[in-house]
């Protein structure tokens, strides 16, 4: 199993940037928790952050064929990018949508997600441990027979169903 962990604008400061809302760890500390725990998890990561939204979009797309699935933390493109938001659908694969910090207790600009209609699930507010929660939700829904092409509703009956 291989994931594509992308991390938006601005998270290359992370441990510097407002450390007492995005915390003291930087993105490489970050970076390497998520390796150790795929590690764990025996699944395959690649991490990547870029500032731009037009890479971001052509890393998405480029994921298709090379990735089972995208863990993606835009930062604030979540709240301003339909290409990215495209992207995600055009590609079809899983994709959950990661926040250090809860964007539904900050300012009313940051309560809307573009990505969260076309996500898995969305993780906000736990800091960097939302990238791991991610790699173990991922992972499960994965190993579950989760595939791109299954609707919200085949999940959710599928998770009922495991949970009796």
């Amino acid at each position: 199993m291989r994931l594509l962990v992308l991390h938006g604008p601005n998270l290359n400061l992370l441990g510097t940037r407002e450390p007492s809302v995005y915390g003291q760890m930087s993105l490489p500390d970050i970076n390497k928790s998520i390796a150790r725990r795929a590690g764990e998890l025996g699944i395959a990561v690649q991490t990547k952050q870029t500032n731009m939204e037009g890479e971001l979009v052509t890393w998405i797309q480029n994921a298709r064929g090379h990735f089972d699935g995208i863990i993606i933390n835009p930062a604030a493109y979540t709240h301003t990018s339909i290409a990215i938001r495209d992207a995600i659908a055009a590609v079809a694969l899983p994709t959950v949508e990661v926040h250090l910090s809860n964007i539904h207790q900050r300012e009313e600009f940051r309560h809307h997600s573009f990505i969260a209609a076309v996500a898995l699930g969305q993780i906000a507010g736990f800091g960097p441990t939302g990238y791991l929660l991610a790699l173990e939700a991922l992972t499960a829904h994965l190993e579950a027979g989760g595939t791109p092409s299954r609707s919200r509703t085949d999940v959710k009956k599928h998770l009922t169903t495991s949970r009796r």
